[in-house]
């Protein structure tokens, strides 16, 4: 399920009008940025409480509840940003990062700083190398998304099914391979990112939703990819 309008593949002209298309991914970042600073501050306030810990993590039931209600949030934003106004969207993704952080919460009790910082860091590196990929390449992109989108629900479903199942092996499975899904998908979302950015050109309305939706997407490749390198090199420490 995706916001993003129907682009011509191959069709990819880079160059045509930059600095719209610098606009609006400076418009992504920055409220993927927020985003992050929501679900940071979040997770770490919580972490505090062992009583809001209690709630997240008292019983598998209740931290599924947490995953489907991120996901409708999701969903939501995602189809209704063309018809709500861009305050409503912006804060509607706001909501679904301060989720996303209480989901979070645990792993300040899990990992140490020096872990989390380090997986942050590492993350950083990776989302950059490959946004940075998906904005220059000339290689259409959207079969491999497609496949990915794909994988990425699979996997999505498959670890609502392992709360309960509690297997290591599948778990372990599951977090490689949402590595290098949302690796690639970060390269894809980008470029189709681009594509939006120069069909919108001179609808700044129409931008303003799309940068929302442009930011949740990007998020989500973050914070997967994150979460995926935080408990690799959590289970080396």
């Amino acid at each position: 399920m995706s916001m993003y309008p129907q682009t011509r593949a191959h069709e990819l002209e880079y160059g045509t009008d930059d600095r719209v298309v610098f606009n609006f991914f400076n418009t992504v970042y920055a409220w993927m940025a927020v985003g992050l600073a929501v679900t940071a501050t979040v997770a770490y306030l919580m972490a505090q409480s062992p009583a809001a810990l209690a709630i997240i993590y008292g019983s598998k039931a209740g931290y599924a509840v947490g995953g489907l209600a991120a996901f409708a949030i999701a969903w939501a934003v995602q189809s209704m940003a063309m018809r709500i106004s861009p305050v409503v969207a912006t804060a509607m993704f706001l909501l679904y990062a301060a989720v996303i952080g209480a989901l979070l919460s645990g792993i300040f009790k899990t990992y140490d700083n020096a872990t989390i910082g380090s997986a942050f860091l590492i993350t950083g590196g990776v989302f950059g190398g490959m946004s940075v990929y998906g904005f220059v390449t000339k290689r259409d992109l959207t079969g491999m998304g497609s496949i990915l989108i794909m994988c990425a629900w699979g996997l999505f479903l498959a670890s609502l099914v392992n709360i309960f199942l509690a297997s290591s092996v599948i778990s372990w499975f599951i977090t490689y391979a949402v590595l290098a899904v949302f690796i690639g998908l970060t390269a894809y979302d980008t470029q189709k990112l681009r594509q939006i950015a120069l069909q919108l050109q001179g609808n700044p309305s129409m931008a303003a939703r799309y940068a929302i939706v442009g930011s949740l997407h990007l998020y989500v490749d973050f914070i997967n990819i994150f979460i995926s390198i935080l408990r690799i090199l959590g289970s080396r420490r």
